[in-house]
């Protein structure tokens, strides 16, 4: 875990794919991760507060923000809530991205019961429009290099939206994926993904001042890319 921002009401990290964002006790996770450093460093011996206003997926790496205070948890909830937080994301894409912008619109439905949604009809029972807009940044062997700007906050809304189009994630055999990403594992469970949250922008919660927060690439996006000048 990579410390990003830190002050006394909120904090960002880097998320490692292939870590649950929290997990009943016992499980390794990521808000563990965070109890345990603020414990260390701030030598409490109790329980900290935590709040966490937003997720990513298990196999997905990237940007996640913390509350430290309830006040900062309110605040930053009713950001992400009323879609005032810019939600970037960078991903690998199977094949080549034609069009070097765009806006993608599909109406989704999360399966009861299952981590996973499909696409669905507008007005069928648990449709909900998905929004998102899309930037290439470069060809790749194999694929595209796409930033993803999100405008709505479905489940796995952006691994669908590009399934959908013929251009699965690196990585995600759940959607149609064919190409592998990352180091081998065993278990589905434990593979990761082609998606990383690039950069969260918000609303500081106590000064309302805006800030960016970014995580770099992880070493198995660079290995595609490290020929390329994004960084």
């Amino acid at each position: 875990m990579r410390v990003l921002f830190e002050d006394n009401h909120c904090l960002a990290v880097d998320k490692p794919a292939g870590l649950l964002t929290q997990a009943p006790h016992g499980i390794p996770s990521l808000e563990s991760d965070v109890r345990a450093y603020l414990k260390s460093t701030y030598h409490k011996s109790g329980n900290v507060y935590l709040g966490i206003p937003h997720r990513l997926d298990r196999p997905v790496s990237g940007v996640i923000l913390f509350a430290k205070t309830s006040k900062a948890a309110e605040r930053l909830a009713e950001q992400f809530r009323e879609r005032q937080v810019r939600k970037l994301y960078w991903g690998l894409a199977e094949g080549t991205v034609a069009e070097a912008e765009g806006e993608w619109r599909d109406w989704l439905r999360k399966i009861p019961d299952e981590s996973r949604s499909v696409k669905a009809e507008p007005g069928e029972v648990g449709a909900k429009e998905a929004v998102l807009r899309y930037r290439r940044l470069r060809e790749v062997d194999g694929g595209t290099l796409l930033e993803f700007t999100l405008e709505t906050g479905r489940m796995h809304q952006i691994r669908l939206q590009a399934s959908l189009r013929g251009h699965p994630l690196w990585g995600d055999s759940a959607y149609g994926a064919t190409k592998l990403f990352g180091p081998p594992a065993d278990l589905a469970r434990d593979r990761i993904i082609a998606l990383h949250a690039r950069s969260l922008t918000f609303l500081h919660p106590i000064r309302y001042e805006p800030l960016t927060v970014e995580a770099e690439l992880p070493e198995a996006f660079r290995s595609v890319v490290e020929n390329s000048d994004i960084r």
